[in-house]
């Protein structure tokens, strides 16, 4: 009888235990009683569940790994600027930097090409005061105004090829500060066309409309705009409450620190790889030119995500001095999955202003979608191969060529590479790609100026005692 017992019971806990695990049978098993299954809990202890780190599981706690790859990093990089700093010693010198923006003779012609781009704006507003008083018709204006803007392109580029006083600084300054205001005064009176054909259409309410048009066209709101982190004008921006002294002196202090450190890694790891070479990329072997890139991926990508948060700290900076409102100057471009996807979020104002004043337009003139995004993506690329090739006197389209390369990558590989593959292929363009390039021109101007150094015939103790004998009498 005991036997029997003990089976009958072995054999209730084994069907009780398939009725646990059962999917069906589960939901309607009452598990409140502990009295007639105490081993309930210890029959199952399996399900179907994915690995953590596997592509199907929904897993995204990798905070920890995060942290490690971190650590690794910084252990890894703190031990290549030791090898450095025991190989080459201290080599950040500010005095070098300021050689490098200081002009001769102080003449300063970067800083005179600068004041005079007051001449440009000026001469827009008055196109557009013209405008209102009936002065100027509305295609006349508009044939000026493209006029004012071509020779604001030109003007700083013959300035730059034809005087050999501004320095390579002063040039790329002055560059920036002429492509920004030309965008800027496209867009100002752009859209005040758009408002004026606007009042227009209201007929009824012309002489109160124009006068509200006129109040707008004023020196403050112009050079407000002209200072303000945007490239898009428009009437009335928001603005905040009150300028936060505390936030403007943060952001003081980050662009300090900033420069600081952008400074040494140019002097202290980039510059002794340029020492290594004596002629520039295109001339160098092929194992030679790898050797080099190898060794300028990392300070290059720290030194492009320092510039991010340089134009960052700057931008606030600028709104919160002019409480400026609208700060959405990036999107979350590190967490893009396609290349696309990062280069809308990655300048937010220049995209706005692409696709405010270039995209919709040709759109509106029967242009296709993917061509208007196309010619807009070429112009931003030729766009970065002027501002790099100009001032260092140089055009090799290696900017150029790199950014045409990403775009077909994003076209022809983006059903291959999704979610974190995707992301793993734009950080891996970050490394390898328009940074990488604008490095090269750097190196190879640094080159040139190095062997003109090299080659300058040094003057004699004889000449210079002689100069100096015949300057006295």
């Amino acid at each position: 009888m005991a036997s029997m017992r003990k089976r009958f019971s072995s054999s209730s806990v084994e069907e009780d235990g398939i009725s646990l695990c059962g999917s069906t049978s589960f939901s309607t098993f009452d598990l409140t009683s502990e009295e007639e299954h105490p081993y309930a809990s210890l029959l199952c202890c399996h399900s179907i569940q994915d690995s953590l780190l596997s592509s199907n599981s929904s897993f995204t706690g990798y905070r920890g790994i995060l942290n490690w790859i971190i650590i690794l990093l910084v252990l890894t990089h703190a031990h290549l600027f030791l090898e450095n700093f025991i190989q080459h010693g201290f080599l950040i010198d500010v005095k070098k930097v300021l050689g490098h923006l200081i002009e001769d003779n102080c003449n300063w012609p970067s800083v005179i090409l600068i004041l005079a781009a007051n001449t440009f704006a000026l001469i827009a507003l008055l196109l557009e005061r013209s405008q209102e008083k009936a002065m100027l018709s509305l295609s006349n204006a508009h044939r000026l105004h493209l006029t004012n803007l071509g020779l604001l392109v030109l003007f700083p580029a013959a300035v730059i090829v034809h005087e050999p006083a501004m320095s390579t600084g002063g040039a790329f300054f002055s560059l920036l500060f002429y492509t920004i205001l030309g965008m800027k005064l496209y867009s100002y009176q752009e859209t005040n066309r758009w408002y004026r054909l606007a009042h227009l259409e209201k007929d009824q309410n012309g002489p109160a409309s124009q006068k509200h048009h006129n109040e707008h066209l004023t020196f403050r709101e112009l050079y407000y705009f002209l200072l303000a982190p945007t490239l898009c004008f428009q009437r009335g921006f928001p603005c905040s409450p009150k300028v936060r002294i505390n936030k403007l002196l943060h952001r003081l202090l980050e662009m300090v620190v900033v420069v600081q450190i952008m400074v040494g890694i140019v002097q202290q790891w980039i510059e002794p790889i340029f020492q290594r070479s004596e002629i520039s990329f295109s001339s160098m072997a092929i194992t030679t030119r790898v050797e080099h890139l190898v060794g300028l991926v990392a300070p290059t990508h720290f030194l492009w995500l320092l510039f991010f948060f340089l134009t960052h700290s700057y931008l606030n900076f600028c709104a919160e001095l002019l409480r400026f409102g609208d700060r959405h100057f990036y999107g979350d471009w590190w967490n893009a999955t396609t290349l696309i996807a990062f280069w809308k979020n990655w300048n937010i104002p220049f995209q706005r202003w692409c696709h405010r004043h270039i995209y919709t337009r040709l759109v509106e003139r029967n242009v296709s979608p993917s061509h208007a995004e196309l010619l807009v993506f070429l112009m931003s690329a030729a766009l970065c191969e002027y501002m790099i090739a100009l001032p260092l006197h140089s055009c090799r389209l290696w900017i150029f060529l790199m950014m045409v390369f990403e775009l077909l990558v994003a076209v022809f590989l983006q059903n291959y590479f999704q979610g974190n593959y995707g992301n793993g292929l734009v950080w891996l363009f970050l490394l390898l790609g328009p940074p990488l390039a604008v490095t090269t021109y750097f190196h190879d101007h640094y080159v040139s100026l190095h062997i003109n150094r090299q080659h300058r015939p040094s003057q004699s103790p004889l000449t210079s005692e002689r100069r100096v004998f015949l300057q006295l009498h």
